[in-house]
């Protein structure tokens, strides 16, 4: 055989091994991507431990899993198939997943699915912040999702600073009074004279939500002696439940100093759960 036809032949076995293996890739990908179809569809089982079984075949599989599972989030009739899909998509953490994480919490009718997309959405950390700013700026949402969203924003706390500092300094009130709790865990590891500025000036804020906010957050905290006036003060404001709130974090920082003040409370109070928290408090500071 001439060199021409050598090499005539290892051209062509060349394109055949090539085909091949092509072939066998399109194969590999349909068999992947039938048995991701067949995993999601294992998750709308009323058995918990099968659905389990499929939630971490599929993390296991990861990425490649994610247009299959975020099509099941998003338009699935199967309420339990899109409960267990945000609970995978958490396993599987690509931040792709993420703005559909984000509609699912704001636009699904199920409280339980809207619960466990708050819970994927938390793992992000600070890629999240933005999207639960915009969530909680929103006047479109229930109760029960701002509430899902300040979670979010306390449990990513400490994993970003910079980031929830920076809602802490918002004109929405909503933003602003989620970032103050969300600075807790942040405050107790670093002592960040920053992050504590912007506690106290909360807890003077004109809106009342954020005010309450930092009162219950520095009663959370390991005594920090500037606060203390400030605490006692609000023992005399106007509402009831900075009132309240005011004598808890009192009551949970022991603070001596406070004794006399809540007496005197104690004397003028009209609301009867104010009173009964405020004896409370005069009770286990005194013992």
């Amino acid at each position: 055989m001439d060199n021409y036809s050598k090499s005539k032949l290892t051209t062509e076995e060349q394109k055949s091994n090539t085909k091949g293996s092509n072939q066998t890739i399109r194969s590999k990908k349909k068999s992947i991507q039938d048995e991701i179809k067949l995993l999601i569809k294992g998750l709308n089982d009323e058995n918990g431990l099968v659905r389990r079984s499929h939630t971490e075949a599929l993390a296991q599989i990861g990425t490649s899993a994610l247009p299959e599972l975020i099509n099941a989030l998003l338009n699935s009739k199967n309420v339990i198939q899109r409960r267990a899909v945000a609970k995978t998509l958490k396993l599987v953490g690509d931040p792709a997943a993420l703005p559909h994480l984000i509609k699912a919490l704001t636009n699904d009718s199920d409280s339980v699915v809207q619960f466990s997309a708050a819970g994927a959405i938390a793992i992000f950390g600070e890629a999240a912040v933005k999207d639960l700013i915009i969530v909680l700026e929103s006047k479109e949402y229930t109760e029960m999702q701002y509430g899902l969203a300040a979670w979010c924003l306390a449990f990513i706390g400490s994993k970003a600073p910079n980031a929830i500092k920076r809602a802490a300094k918002s004109k929405n009130t909503n933003v602003k009074s989620a970032a103050i709790s969300a600075l807790e865990e942040h405050i107790r590891q670093s002592q960040d004279q920053e992050a504590i500025q912007l506690v106290e000036s909360a807890i003077n804020d004109n809106a009342e939500n954020v005010q309450i906010e930092a009162i219950k957050l520095v009663g959370k905290l390991y005594r920090i002696e500037s606060f203390i006036p400030t605490l006692i003060s609000k023992l005399k404001d106007k509402s009831v439940d900075i009132r309240k709130t005011s004598v808890l974090s009192l009551m949970q920082l022991n603070i001596n100093e406070a004794i006399s003040p809540l007496k005197d409370l104690l004397q003028i109070e009209q609301d009867k759960n104010v009173r009964i928290i405020i004896k409370l408090a005069i009770k286990k500071i005194d013992n």
